[in-house]
């Protein structure tokens, strides 16, 4: 499958991969370029492979408390909430994002290979409840501008007041005449904004932000500098540190599960009965140059505890990184641990997340 957004890619000449059935970008010039250009200007993504599933009506608040795990309806309108949904044993069906756009309308943000489970498991949970659910993901263009120029750049091309828009808000906005829901939200440990397009409306808009963003060092950004900035910045990925194996808990993502909503949600028993895993993710430091990646095993002497979920040497940091899920008894900050990297054993110390903290 192809976005909105595939030939302006092609005219970049990006590298392109499959990801989740599509054909997206994963680097235009050097991921290392892309990624500097993130963490000291600005990147322009295309994230138009997200599914986007609109929820509407009297009880839409309730129809998402009873299929998330979050307290959906104690977001405000124009603001949004990091959740996820789970299986009826607790498992990670998604980790999504969810805004409120109005009392009765949100606005559900699933990873793309998620979309069309989490849209029809929305149907099969919504009812029941007085509401309607409505997959707007093949109508929809995500862009994304991140890095510390971004509101210079966004601000160039909207009416609207970013000075006023808080950290995971969303505001409809005008871009140059196109209209828009303008979120400040992002997936890379910076600040920056993720723009909701109609999907005919996305190339048009694609260039009016790339035009704005060229005196700033603005660069497109493929899916690998993603991939490491966010990594950097301690945040999950599904299918990685994610997937319907594991329970929130793993992952230290225990506190969006939110066991005082009133009612009940899919999942609740199974979650009550796995709020202490006998593995918990943490972050990993190496030494050297060869850095963990997804599937390495961990080892406590000769002992394996755990395995890496995702790792790669961190272009801002300078040195490799890792995420991994290790025995309970590993993984308190400061213990020394090795992973087996093609048959060497790499040292590693167990060390707090993020990686990276913007100042």
């Amino acid at each position: 499958m192809h976005t909105a957004l595939y030939g302006v890619h092609k005219g970049l000449n990006a590298l392109f991969t499959d990801f989740a059935g599509w054909e997206m970008p994963v680097r235009y010039s050097s991921e290392l370029a892309e990624h500097r250009a993130v963490r000291e200007a600005a990147g322009l993504f295309d994230l138009s492979h997200m599914g986007e599933i609109e929820l509407t009506g009297p009880q839409a608040a309730q129809a998402l408390d009873y299929a998330f795990v979050g307290k959906l309806s104690a977001v405000k309108p124009g603001r949004a909430r990091y959740t996820m949904m789970c299986a009826e044993d607790g498992g990670v069906i998604d980790d999504l994002v969810v805004y409120r756009l109005a009392d009765e309308q949100y606005l559900v943000v699933a990873n793309a290979g998620n979309a069309p489970v989490v849209a029809e498991e929305l149907v099969s949970r919504a009812a029941g409840f007085d509401v309607e659910v409505t997959d707007r993901s093949a109508d929809t263009a995500l862009i994304a501008v991140q890095g510390p120029n971004s509101p210079a750049i966004v601000g160039s091309v909207t009416d609207a007041d970013l000075a006023s828009l808080k950290y995971y808000a969303s505001v409809p906005a005008h871009v140059k005449g196109h209209d828009v829901l303008l979120a400040r939200t992002g997936y890379t440990g910076e600040d920056g904004f993720e723009l909701y397009v109609p999907a005919p409306e996305a190339v048009e808009v694609w260039r009016l932000l790339t035009d704005a963003g060229e005196p700033h060092g603005l660069l497109p950004a493929g899916l690998a500098c993603r991939d490491t900035l966010r990594l950097e910045a301690g945040m999950p990925l599904y299918g990685n540190e994610l997937s319907r194996a594991r329970a929130p808990f793993s992952a230290g993502l225990g506190r969006v599960v939110k066991f005082d909503k009133p009612g009940d949600f899919v999942g609740r028993t199974a979650l009550e009965d796995r709020k202490e895993p006998s593995q918990v993710l943490v972050g990993l430091k190496g030494q050297g140059r060869r850095a963990p990646r997804h599937g390495y095993k961990v080892l406590a002497g000769s002992t394996e505890v755990g395995e890496v979920t995702s790792g790669a040497l961190s272009p801002t940091l300078g040195y490799p990184i890792a995420m991994a899920y290790v025995s309970r008894e590993s993984s308190e900050p400061g213990a020394e641990l090795t992973v087996d990297v093609r048959g060497r054993a790499e040292p590693v110390e167990v060390v707090p997340m993020p990686f990276y903290r913007r100042s």
